[in-house]
């Protein structure tokens, strides 16, 4: 599977940094005074510096849970999931939505939590316990 590139907006570029590298320990890539590049877990994000943000929709509604829309996110292998909510945890990140297991015993089990970046970007970490299952 190729990597995919995704463009959002951010506040400043030195808690974007704080966030991405120093919390969930994402490499650094380029940047300039208005914009950085993260390596997101093989992907590529960009944050851009912004004035306007929408505001959070909780309009998904998944396995019984809302859920903001839009959101970005990451598919993780099991043990990555773990360091993740270890790194958010240890950290003080508060979860919007608190680690948990959607659809149990099902096709397509995942682990799932969510959290807001310090630009109040909401993000997916997800792992699944049968990667087959994931489409």
């Amino acid at each position: 599977m190729r990597p995919f590139h995704y463009a959002f907006k951010i506040t400043d570029i030195e808690s974007t940094r704080k966030f991405y590298v120093t919390i969930l320990g994402c490499k650094e890539g380029r940047s300039t005074e208005n914009w950085i590049d993260f390596d997101f877990f093989g992907n590529q994000l960009s944050a851009h510096i912004s004035t306007t943000f929408p505001a959070l929709d909780y309009c998904g509604l998944v396995d019984g849970v809302k859920v903001p829309i839009p959101h970005f996110g990451c598919v993780l292998t099991m043990e990555q999931f773990i360091a993740v909510e270890d790194r958010l945890v240890q950290n003080k990140i508060p979860f919007i939505i608190e680690p948990q297991t959607r659809y149990p015993n099902q096709r397509g089990e995942q682990r799932t939590m969510f959290v807001l970046d310090f630009s109040n970007n909401p993000i997916e970490f997800k792992a699944f316990k049968n990667e087959e299952e994931m489409f």
